[in-house]
């Protein structure tokens, strides 16, 4: 049996094997990078050890450091999470030469599937179901097609192409992408399938000849290829369900597969199936497939590495419906680009369970209060699961649970996420790969235009109140109270998007809102408001009848305001503001910390709009750099390779009107 366990890998992930391991009295082991080191996954491990560096190449994908770590531990065996080295066949081998035990698929299954050309020949021999695929991109006649890295998966390296202008260049960036990423530029074209849903099968089996299909999951929406919205069972026409365990089954036999592992399909609208990929390792989608089946997957994952056979003989009927959204450090702003920061509160309310299965809501997550989101990592913060007696009431419960989350520091997707579920077509059912790009309103904010100036107004409020109490001498006078009324209190603010938003308020003597309008942008406001109370945390107003309550957290001049109607972070101008050089007219800024990975132009060379100029790096995706207008480049002030922090100047194109002769 296994004794100590050493998990090869960080985050959410890391803290849901750890769950497990304590819940079965098995001592744990974390390996972190110097980024991580405070990180929760490293507290609640039994023993940690450092790995020297930041980036994944210098830390968690080191086999021989993690190996030695085991070694200095004393660990028996070692659980990869998902990615990283969970689909590394080398790996796995190192880790069974070493006497230990992997917890995972046999390094043989995991090298049959790690090459997606040769694992669709091998399953296609199987009569698995499989669409026209190409590596030579000459004999391609038909558009749209989709280029696919062959190794690795999460999206990355896949380029969607609708007319062979396209096809070259989204083949390289394909293949950069790729191998940035895994280490491995070869890409293949597949047939695109328009209005296709991505429906994958759980599968597990044992060393003893077993293998079960433990249900399926709908992983359609997805954004950049990233599943963001999973849910289980998926919602399939007569026939279809059968059809997708059997071909998993098939797959997984025909690589003698033992262990936890995913069968990716698409479903096309006439019900017709086609293998996509074979992904050895526990998907972090996982948690729909336990909150219906109230199988714990880790526990059977030990179990079968142990040797034992599977506790169950068929596949057990889903129990109700759940849903998963992944709650990611994303940017809408700035086209949900990938954020970075400090999460200064992190709190979602209901929950009831973590790391394991649970009815009503789960939370796993990588984060805490505090926790640091840094650019050497993917930007999944944690993942929210509801389940429900009906996917409806899971759905009413995920979103709920979602809106009211109080997320203060680093921009995430929540406004997103709650949209989705909250859209006519998911309530239908009506979902497929295409979702996003044909629904283009669930990307705006929760919170209305017309509701900014009630939640600044709240924001000023509570800052009034901090000042009183926290005031040495007449605590007890409303805040910039005068006996004989002349100009009103001013705040200002940075709103959401940089808008500016001016607050002027007067109280009177018994702390009653005497007065108050909100300008934003052109539009100015007098709402008619009755302050109820106001508190530094907590603002409650009376708008024409009814009663609003703000929650207010402060964080030096950042305000975060949550409210019925959705969330703002507020940064709080000085009164006075100190002068600040201005950029150059056309000056392209850095969108978030990175290292560019290559200049494709030079100074003096003339280019339009939308040519591309330069391509930065940063969290694992690749984010081009694009002229904004026709023009020439006038400076490209950071040479490929180079680091840069958000904000700064990556190129400037002068207009041509503008350029010198």
């Amino acid at each position: 049996m296994i004794q100590k366990l050493l998990v090869a890998n960080r985050g959410e992930i890391a803290r849901r094997v750890l769950a497990t391991c304590r819940a079965l009295g098995v001592a744990t082991v974390a390996v972190h990078s110097d980024a991580d080191a405070d990180a929760p996954f490293v507290a609640e491990a039994d023993l940690a050890v450092r790995l020297p560096g930041n980036t994944p190449a210098e830390t968690y994908l080191r086999a021989d450091l993690i190996l030695a770590a085991a070694r200095l531990t004393g660990a028996d065996a070692v659980h990869p999470g998902y990615g990283f080295l969970a689909e590394n066949a080398d790996f796995a081998a190192a880790v069974t030469d070493a006497g230990l035990t992997w917890v995972g698929p046999p390094a043989k299954a995991i090298a049959a599937m790690g090459d997606k050309m040769a694992a669709k020949a091998l399953l296609a021999d199987a009569n698995v179901p499989m669409l026209p695929t190409w590596t030579d991109t000459a004999e391609i006649t038909a558009f749209p097609v989709l280029v696919k890295a062959s190794a690795g998966g999460g999206g990355r390296g896949m380029r969607i192409v609708s007319d062979p202008a396209g096809l070259a260049e989204a083949v390289a960036s394909a293949r950069r992408e790729a191998a940035a990423a895994f280490g491995d530029g070869t890409v293949f074209v597949e047939r695109y399938v328009e209005r296709g849903r991505h429906v994958e099968v759980q599968v597990f089996g044992d060393s003893h000849g077993t293998v079960l299909a433990l249900g399926e999951r709908d992983c359609s929406i997805q954004r950049r290829h990233q599943k963001i919205v999973e849910e289980a069972p998926a919602v399939l026409p007569d026939g279809v369900r059968q059809r997708l365990h059997a071909a998993a089954v098939t797959a997984a036999r025909a690589v003698g597969y033992v262990g936890a592992g995913t069968v990716e399909f698409l479903l096309a609208p006439d019900g017709e199936i086609f293998f996509l990929e074979m992904n050895t390792r526990l998907q972090v989608e996982h948690p729909v497939t336990e909150a219906v089946t109230g199988l714990d997957l880790v526990r059977l994952q030990l179990l079968v590495a142990e040797g034992e056979a599977l506790p169950l003989a068929a596949t057990p009927p889903p129990d109700g419906h759940a849903i998963e959204v992944r709650l990611c450090a994303e940017d809408p702003a700035r086209g949900y680009r990938p954020a970075t920061g400090v999460l200064h509160r992190f709190a979602v309310p209901g929950v009831v369970g973590e790391f394991g299965p649970a009815r009503g809501l789960r939370l796993d997550s990588g984060v805490v209060d505090g926790s640091t989101v840094g650019v050497h990592y993917d930007s999944m913060l944690a993942k929210l699961v509801a389940w429900a007696p009906t996917r409806a009431e899971a759905t009413r419960l995920l979103a709920g649970a979602l809106a009211r989350a109080e997320l203060h520091g680093v921009t995430t997707n929540r406004d997103l996420l709650v949209r989705v579920l909250r859209s006519d077509e998911f309530g239908a059912a009506e979902v497929d790969t295409g979702f996003l790009a044909r629904h283009p309103d669930v990307f705006a904010p929760l919170l209305p235009a017309d509701e900014l100036p009630l939640t600044a107004l709240a924001a000023a409020l509570a800052s009034a109140a901090e000042r009183r109490a926290a005031a040495p001498v007449l605590a007890g006078l409303p805040s910039g109270w005068r006996n004989v009324p002349a100009f009103p209190q001013i705040t200002r603010y940075a709103g959401p998007g940089g808008d500016e938003v001016e607050v002027r308020y007067r109280l009177d003597r018994t702390g009653a809102l005497a007065e108050c309008s909100v300008s934003a942008g052109e539009r100015s406001f007098s709402p008619s408001v009755a302050l109820v109370a106001a508190a530094p945390d907590r603002v409650v107003l009376d708008v024409d009848g009814v009663r609003r309550a703000y929650s207010v957290h402060r964080v030096g001049s950042e305000v975060f305001v949550d409210g019925p109607d959705g969330a703002a972070s507020l940064a709080e101008l000085p009164r006075f503001p100190l002068p600040t050089a201005e950029l150059a007219a056309g000056s392209l800024l850095a969108p978030l910390p990175g290292a560019v990975a290559r200049v494709h132009v030079e100074v003096g060379r003339r280019v339009a709009a939308g040519d591309l100029l330069l391509t930065l790096e940063a969290m694992k995706l690749e984010h081009p750099v694009l002229a904004p207008a026709d023009g020439v480049v006038a400076e490209l002030p950071v040479p490929a390779g180079g680091q840069v922090d958000t904000g700064a100047v990556l190129a400037v194109v002068t207009a041509l009107e503008e350029a010198p002769s």
